[in-house]
Formats: structure tokens, sequence, C-alpha cells
């Protein structure tokens, strides 16, 4: 009777008998490159505004330029410059004129608020298109600050001088593109101060069965 002697192979048999027959081998692990170091779970997010986020941006923008400039066209063709008219309260409907920027600041100098607002404007189209995806609230906020600047703007260019008409006694005068501006820079804030409140949430890390030991 013949016995089989049967000879169980030494670990790194066969990366050996590969190597010999000119076989080089690849050591490929779960969840890493092939030089199991890189990770492949790595995703990278485009932070860029993508075409709804723009479309959002226009939309709002184009609506807060629009009610802007319906409500001085109504109260210039309505009151005369510098009539009033008392609603309830504190608050006047008081047509006056403005050559500097919100509330009356920087007057008699709108050469300098021209160009300090388009570059403003410019600065934001920028900065969208470069982080409009990074909160779903930047294409609401940052339409009313853009509406805002491009309708008084306009009226700048345009006539020298914006309308304002929104008078509450203890503040100066304002108008809706005022308004637009303070509430997307207020939402804006809020939205940032609230995002980094939140708590993350720890990345898991889940065990192969192949690279248990």
């Amino acid at each position: 009777m013949v016995a089989a002697l049967h000879r169980r192979p030494a670990k790194g048999g066969a990366a050996l008998s590969a190597e010999r027959h000119g076989r080089p081998q690849v050591d490929v692990r779960v969840g890493s490159a092939t030089d199991g170091l890189t990770p492949m779970s790595v995703a990278e997010r485009p932070l860029g505004a993508s075409l709804t986020q723009w479309l959002g941006l226009g939309a709002i923008a184009a609506a807060a330029v629009g009610a802007d400039q319906l409500t001085k066209h109504i109260v210039s063709s309505k009151l005369h410059l510098d009539e009033q008219v008392h609603v309830v309260g504190p608050f006047w409907i008081h047509h006056v004129q403005n050559s500097g920027i919100a509330f009356g600041l920087l007057a008699s100098a709108t050469p300098v608020v021209i160009v300090l607002t388009g570059l403003a404007v410019a600065w934001m189209l920028w900065f969208f298109a470069r982080s409009g995806a990074r909160h779903p609230i930047l294409p609401v906020a940052l339409g009313l600050v853009i509406g805002g600047s491009v309708a008084n703007l306009l009226d700048r260019v345009r006539i020298g001088h914006v309308t304002d008409f929104l008078d509450f006694r203890f503040w100066p005068a304002f108008n809706l593109a005022d308004s637009f501006i303070v509430v997307g820079v207020a939402v804006l804030l809020v939205a940032l101060l609230a995002s980094d409140r939140e708590p993350r949430r720890p990345r898991r890390h889940v065990e192969s069965p192949l690279t248990r030991s």
C-alpha cells in the first residue's frame, strides 16, 4: 500500500511561485487604493452653484428689483417731493430723495456709491458661482441683497439718486431695496451661525470581514 504524502504549502508559497513565473502580486485592500493607503470612499461634493440655484437667485433678485421699482414709481407719481402721508402710529409715507447709500449714508457721493455697489454685486455673484451650494438659503439671502443693490444702483445711474419713502420718524427714511438688503444679510448671518452650531455626526468605520484577523 502506497501512502500519499500531502504537504501543506507554507505561507507566501503562492506568492513565491508567482514571482518565479514573472507575475507580480498586487496587494488590494478593501476600502483603499492599490497602495493600501489612499481611501477610496472619499467623495468630493461640488460647492459651485447649480442651474437650479442660479434660477432661484435670479427669480428672487428680479422680484426684489420689480417690487422696489414699482413702489418708487407709485410714490414719485402720487406725492410731490417732501410730501408725506400718515399711515399708522409712527409710520409715514414720506417722499424724499437720497444720493447716498442706505438710510442716507454717504450723501452727495453718488459716483463713489455707484462704484462700491457695482464691486459688491460683482463679488457676490463670484462668491455664489463658487460657493452657491454651501447652504440652501444662499439663493434667497444673496438674491435679496443683490436685488436690493441692483435696484438702487439703477436709480443712481439713471437719475442720480434713489427715492426713499418709508419713514418711521426715529430712523432715516428708506425704501424696499434697503429693506431687502438688510433682510438678506440678516438671513445669511442667522443661517451661517445656525450651521456652525449644528453638531457634526461622527464618521462610522465599517470593518470588512476580509480585514478581520
